[in-house]
């Protein structure tokens, strides 16, 4: 065989064993599919790397579906399929610039999603007229739809919908009368409702419900079942099922009795659930059912209990959290919780005494001053647990205590520093400022600051200063004298000197002359008499 054949052999094997760009569509060619449920398309290939997905419908409707793409298939999802889906949808895929290849299916829909619902109207009684009433909920199309109605296996009734052009799902309704007879009761009525479209595969196309010819009753024998129990902890869920026994339809009624005796009306169900339990959840619960028929009522109650830890529902103060010395002040707090919480109000401290305090919710502060300003604290407390919660009151009020401190006294000589500061408590915080009295009397404002620095004092500094502190409620003053001295000059320093010290000698000469004539006398006469000797000299 020549290198010529060969090459054709090995090309033709390479292009067999190559898998050629392919795609399906799954499930294929149609399906069917009810209203409500979901409906998952899918666009699958073969043999193309990197192929991408387009889907469509056929005449450009919305897909009502979500897409997702993925390497090598491509999903539509429509959840819940609703009548907006009934559509041929054509994927298509693009193998790189040049290879394409598109397929379509056709989605059919249909709705049988329950039995009939029977209604037996009035309370049967020998002579008097039975109304059947049967309900086929939520049909499509129900232009297919085809109804029986029969007692005991005899068709007493028939009726289709063919002429219907409803295009969603509808509730069809099928009511028939007839005079009973005192051998009718016990029988069955039966409604057969049929769906028989031969081009939809699905199941089933029939479907039925009996019920008998009795004379009705009820509502009797009604209970209430709570689940898990009557007594429970906060935000466990609740549910309450009311049962009775009646052979005709019934209406169920919740109401719940208020602490101020009133009756709230909750809903028209036969149960009742609570997902997360509050403590206002507490109370007595009345389930009634009214026989819808026969007009009589039935009632049942039960009490529910919700324990648990405090909560805080309120903390204020009125008139506001911001008042005036002088003001009436009131603390309020509130909490729930079962058993009922003991509340403590009171100023929150770090010292033994707790000033104001309050074994309830309301702490009354008559007349406050600025030493009732702070924080206020709530506690609830019980055997389960206990909450607290914060609140400050803030007191405003005019300057007080203002004072004044002087460094490093209030007399100085020339040349030193002094500093002098003004200190006031207030609220809002007093402005601070400096004034001072001139040689006329007058107080000449100098500066607007807590500290007044005065440096290198001069005896012009000397005088009266005067700190004023002032806010919106107030103002007051406090005064301090600065007394200066001057400072000596060498000159001026001697003079007292030489005076002094010639005041000295004039005395100090005659009295050593006296001491030495005194000692010699002495030395002479062996002793000597000072007086004797001062009257001698006399």
């Amino acid at each position: 065989m020549g290198r010529t054949s060969q090459a054709v052999l090995l090309i033709l094997y390479v292009f067999m064993t190559v898998k050629a760009f392919e795609m399906e569509i799954i499930p294929a060619n149609r399906i069917v599919a009810q209203i409500g449920e979901t409906l998952i398309l899918t666009c699958n290939t073969t043999g193309c790397a990197s192929p991408s997905f387009s889907w469509r419908t056929q005449m450009d409707n919305p897909l009502g579906g979500t897409v997702n793409n993925h390497r090598t298939y491509s999903t539509l999802t429509m959840n819940p399929v609703s009548i907006v889906n009934s559509h041929d949808y054509l994927c298509t895929v693009f193998c790189g610039e040049k290879e394409k290849k598109e397929k379509s299916i056709k989605v059919e829909l249909y709705s049988f999603p329950s039995n009939p619902i029977i209604e037996i109207r009035p309370s049967l009684v020998a002579g008097e007229p039975v109304t059947v009433i049967c309900k086929i909920p939520d049909v499509y199309p129900s232009d297919h739809l085809e109804v029986l109605i029969k007692k005991e296996g005899y068709i007493l009734h028939e009726e289709n919908f063919y002429e219907d052009d409803s295009t969603n799902t509808e509730t069809k309704t099928v009511t028939y009368s007839f005079n009973p007879t005192p051998e009718d009761i016990g029988k069955e009525i039966t409604c057969v409702a049929k769906l028989p479209i031969a081009y939809m595969d699905f199941e089933p196309k029939e479907r039925v419900t009996s019920q008998k010819l009795n004379t009705n009753f009820g509502p009797k024998n009604t209970i209430i079942t709570a689940s898990p129990g009557n007594s429970l902890m906060e935000g466990d869920p609740l549910k309450l099922t009311c049962v009775t026994e009646s052979n005709s339809p019934t209406q169920t009624v919740w109401r719940k009795h208020l602490a101020d005796e009133s009756i709230q009306h909750l809903i028209e169900n036969n149960v009742l659930s609570i997902p997360h339990t509050r403590f206002t959840d507490t109370g007595l619960y009345i389930c009634e059912v009214i026989n819808l028929v026969t007009n009589k009522t039935e009632k049942a109650t039960v009490d529910i209990v919700i324990q648990g830890s405090p909560n805080i529902t309120e903390l204020s103060i009125e008139p506001s959290i911001t008042v005036r010395e002088g003001e009436n002040v009131s603390i309020q707090c509130s909490a729930e919780g079962n058993p009922p919480p003991k509340i403590i109000l009171r100023r929150k401290s770090d010292s033994a005494d707790m000033g104001s305090y309050s074994e309830g919710r309301i702490l009354l502060l008559p007349s406050v001053t600025f030493l009732n300003g702070g924080d206020y604290e709530c506690i609830a407390e019980n055997k389960f647990g206990k909450s607290k919660s914060e609140i400050t009151l803030n007191v405003e009020y005019g300057p007080k205590n203002t004072m004044i401190s002087v460094i490093p006294a209030t007399a100085v000589k020339e040349g030193e520093t002094v500093m002098m500061k003004c200190t006031s408590s207030g609220n809002p915080a007093p402005v601070i400022s400096w004034k001072k009295k001139t040689a006329t009397g007058e107080l000449e404002k100098m500066f607007k600051d807590a500290t007044l620095p005065i440096q290198n004092v001069k005896s012009q500094d000397m005088g009266l200063y005067e700190c004023e502190a002032y806010n919106q409620f107030g103002r007051e003053e406090k005064a301090v004298k600065l007394l200066v001295q001057g400072r000596l000059e060498k000159t001026d320093q001697m003079i007292p000197l030489i005076i002094a010290f010639s005041c000295v000698t004039a005395i100090a000469v005659p009295v050593v002359a006296i001491l030495i004539y005194v000692s010699r006398k002495a030395k002479i006469n062996g002793s000597y008499s000072f007086v004797k000797a001062l009257r001698l000299k006399v």
